[in-house]
Order: structure tokens, then C-alpha cells, then sequence
């Protein structure tokens, strides 16, 4: 169990948009030249999926897995479990970070339209540059 994950050089936690690159093989039956021939067709491509992750589970990379849940038009909610170590996950993307106090965010499961996505956003601040002060005004009461 854990609020945060690594993948390659990136970490995401709980609460976070993400969007996950996943390879997909898909098989057509095609009819061939002959009467009865029938032919598969093995295409393969890539599908991104894109939600928040509500949850992390698992306590080493080998046993680690995430669950994105985005909302698809008519406000039906999809979720979608992914194992962290899976030779289909391409990448992985964050959109967005947002700071959630709950390790688990199965709540959202009950929440429907805007109020599923609405997490508060976590603000990045860049550190302040620090000014080397003169003399006078580390003491601006001492008269010279």
C-alpha cells in the first residue's frame, strides 16, 4: 500500500491526472480469395487512457498496481486497473497534481458529472531567490 508510485523516472500519487500509453493487439478475421479461406489480421496500436488515480496497491514494483478512473460521456464512470510492471504500459503521463488527504480515493465512485473530478489542485512554488543584504540594513538602528 502506498501514496505514491515510480515508474521509470517518474512519481505519481494518489489523486493525481494521469494518462497512461497502453499497447493493444487487436485480431480481425478477414475473408480470403478463396471461398472458405479465412485470414487474422494482427494489428497492434496504442490507447490512452485518462483519469485520476484513486488508488495504489502492492508492496514491491513487481506486485504494484494502480487504478485511473476518468468519467466517458454520459457521466459513466470507468475504472481501470493497470500492474505497474507490465510489458503493454508504454507511458505514463501526469497531467495534473493535486494534494488529497486519503490514501484510497474510492469515494469519487459515488460522486457524479464535475463533482468527480473537482480535487484541489496542488500549487508547485518555485523557491524564492534570497538578496544578500548589505550592512545598513541588517542594522538599520546603529548610526555610524
Amino acid at each position: 500500500m502506498g501514496l505514491m508510485a515510480k515508474y521509470n523516472d517518474l512519481t505519481f500519487r494518489v489523486g493525481d491526472t494521469l494518462a497512461v500509453d497502453y499497447r493493444l493487439i487487436e485480431k480481425d478475421v478477414v475473408a480470403g480469395k478463396a471461398k472458405r479461406e479465412k485470414k487474422e489480421e494482427v494489428r497492434e496500436r496504442i490507447q490512452t487512457f485518462e483519469g485520476i488515480c484513486i488508488s495504489i496497491k502492492g508492496d514491491s514494483f513487481e506486485n504494484r498496481s494502480f487504478t485511473v478512473r476518468k468519467i466517458a460521456s454520459g457521466g459513466l464512470g470507468i475504472e481501470r486497473i493497470f500492474p505497474l510492471s507490465s510489458p503493454w504500459i508504454k507511458n505514463i503521463a501526469v497531467k495534473k497534481q493535486a494534494s488529497v488527504r486519503r490514501a484510497k480515493l474510492y469515494y469519487l465512485r459515488y460522486k457524479t458529472g464535475k463533482e468527480a473530478e473537482k480535487l484541489k489542485e496542488k500549487i508547485i512554488q518555485k523557491p524564492k531567490s534570497v538578496h544578500k543584504r548589505t550592512e545598513a540594513k541588517k542594522n538599520p538602528r546603529k548610526k555610524a
